[in-house]
Order: C-alpha cells, then structure tokens, then sequence
C-alpha cells in the first residue's frame, strides 16, 4: 500500500480552494485535481507492507498535537514537479510540530514542508496566475490515507482520523 499522512480542508476552505481551481487555464495534457482530491500533505510513507499498517495506525495514534490554523496565501506553478499549487508563505510551529512528530513516530526521512495543496498537475507550461485572497483552514484532525495510482486520477482512501487536541 502507498500511504501517506495529511490534513483535509474543512468546508469554507475546501469550497474556496475548489473555486480557485476551477478559474485556473488548464491546456492539455493539463488537468485540474478533483477538490476531493485537495489535501495537505503531512508525511508521505511511500509503499508500506499490509502487515505494517497496524503499526503505522498504533504509532500515529500516539501523537499529540493541537488544533491550528493555516493560511493559504499563494499561487505558484512548480516548473519540476509539473503543478500548480495554493502555497502558505508562512507554515506554522504547530504544523512544523506534527509533521515532525508523524516523521519520528513512523520512521520516514523528513523532508522540508511546505505547506500546499496541488490544484493541477501536469502543467508543462507555466499558467499566468491572478492574486489569490488568503484561505484560512483549521486543521482539526489527520489522516492515515492510501493512494492508488493507477487510473488517470489518483484515487485516495483514508483509511483512519486522528482528532488534534483543543487548545487547553
């Protein structure tokens, strides 16, 4: 199983992120994400082995984080990776502190986060991009989530929630 940790939009987020999308000029081979599909990615894991997965579960489970707000403020195209992204300029402690503590709980390598969400993929030519209003997203939850690629759209299951602790 290919999984992955992330953080899904709450409603006003996911509606606002979804209309940005759908404004954006997409030309073949171009192709919008579904806003189903809009997520924050936490720790990706790659391929893990189904007798693995209680472990990942139990060890994700032991994490201890609070609720925390993100602002997304930013569209960009990455030229490497093909996309076009709603970006945070800034990530917030608490984000950087999950996602670290999903990386030492689970085993994987780290990689610098930058927090965004990919509105469209396989852009081989940099789109001209308007101003975005910043998003606000409360991250209330996480999630453990497998990724099946083999169709034209990747298709995402998650496969259990974490609640993130209220503030005390």
């Amino acid at each position: 199983m290919r999984l992955f940790f992330a953080l899904w939009p709450d409603a006003d987020a996911a509606a606002r992120l979804a209309d940005i999308a759908a404004k954006l000029t997409v030309h073949a081979p171009g192709r919008r994400v579904h806003p189903k599909n809009h997520h924050v990615t936490l720790a990706f894991l790659g391929e893990v082995p189904d007798p693995q997965l209680a472990m990942v579960q139990q060890a994700a489970g032991s994490v201890q984080a609070h609720r925390f707000t993100m602002e997304f403020d930013l569209l960009e195209y990455w030229a490497q990776s093909q996309v076009v992204v709603a970006a945070a300029r800034k990530c917030s402690p608490e984000l950087l502190g999950l996602a670290a503590q999903l990386h030492a709980a689970t085993g994987p390598a780290p990689r610098p986060l930058r927090a965004h969400v990919t509105l469209a993929r396989k852009m081989t030519q940099a789109p001209v991009l308007q101003a975005m209003s910043a998003i606000g997203w409360e991250a209330v939850s996480f999630s453990l989530v497998r990724s099946d690629t083999g169709g034209a759209e990747s298709a995402y299951t998650v496969l259990d929630t974490w609640q993130l602790l209220d503030e005390t």
